[in-house]
């Protein structure tokens, strides 16, 4: 299908949408990727950079290796990825310290509209589908359980947290921020973004690309193979998940990072009434309007893009 410079500027908007989700640790920038229908292609363009391709680069074959790896559309994509991940992380970091339980409400209701979003994709029922649904749910849970842990800031380190995290990233269920939260490099990655230190970012990207590639195989194989049992592990993903970002919890145990800064390192969900306990707020009303508006946004880009398809049609 050709497409004109608006529907690239619509993708790339789409990538900023992503690298917005990836930012927050809890919500996935493969989920943005699902709902606004761009998932399988995503897949399939990463895994096209292969042997195959990459001689047609080395080869000075340039315009067949942008044609061979759909390289406008990534350009697109990754290019609003990168401008939302330098630009947000500070927005991020503020609106999670100072408005934390009203943005987590707002993601817990994405996500769970998602649920159902990521599940009616399914081709065709069977009865194993509803327990490869509960696995997903009972693995999700498990992994967001987990609690985070202090771990090195050495280089070698860094590579393998990129190589991690961005498998998780293109997964429509756990966010690569979260992975980071768990290995203990979430505010490290994002004090790296907001100073700019190009050492480490070029680090974790080079784990990133090389994790993305070999990862991106396994998931369209997956995809093209069992995509009904694929798509329902990943809806049980997505629920269990929903453990991670409830909006009201309790922190048990907290460290101080290298900025002096305490930061928080275990903590329990709890209801709003025993939140309002701890803080002496809520923000119940605040939390109810914007998990409201985050439910229903994944209905709205459903809608549209009906519509663009009827169009185009």
């Amino acid at each position: 299908m050709s497409r004109t410079f608006k529907n690239y500027l619509v993708i790339g908007l789409k990538g900023l949408a992503m690298g917005a989700a990836d930012v927050i640790p809890g919500v996935s920038g493969g989920t943005i990727a699902f709902i606004s229908g761009i998932y399988e292609e995503l897949i399939n363009s990463i895994k096209s950079v292969n042997a195959k391709s990459l001689k047609l680069l080395f080869t000075f074959k340039l315009k067949a290796f942008w044609e061979a790896v759909n390289g406008k559309f990534l350009f697109a994509l990754i290019s609003g990825i990168l401008i939302s991940f330098l630009s947000l992380a500070k927005l991020m970091l503020f609106l999670l310290h100072n408005y934390e339980v009203p943005v987590w409400a707002f993601f817990f209701g994405l996500v769970l509209a998602s649920i159902w979003y990521v599940t009616k994709h399914v081709n065709k029922f069977h009865w194993s589908l509803p327990l490869l649904f509960i696995t997903g749910t009972i693995l999700g849970y498990i992994i967001t359980a987990l609690s985070p842990t202090t771990t090195p800031d050495d280089l070698w380190f860094i590579f393998l947290c990129g190589a991690i995290a961005v498998c998780v990233m293109i997964l429509p269920a756990i966010s690569g921020g979260f992975v980071l939260l768990l290995l203990g490099k979430y505010v490290f990655m994002m004090n790296a973004l907001v100073t700019f230190d190009f050492v480490v970012i070029a680090v974790f990207v080079t784990g990133a690309v090389i994790g993305l590639v070999g990862f991106s195989n396994v998931l369209s194989w997956l995809l093209s193979r069992f995509r009904s049992a694929t798509v329902m592990v990943l809806g049980g993903f997505l629920l269990g998940s929903l453990n991670k970002i409830w909006p009201w919890k309790e922190t048990l145990e907290s460290f101080t990072d290298q900025h002096g800064v305490a930061q928080p390192l275990l903590q329990k969900n709890v209801l709003p009434h025993t939140y309002e306990q701890i803080t002496g707020d809520s923000h119940l009303v605040a939390a109810i309007a914007l998990f409201l508006v985050g439910f229903s946004i994944v209905f709205l880009i459903e809608f549209i893009a009906i519509k663009l398809s009827r169009r185009v049609k």
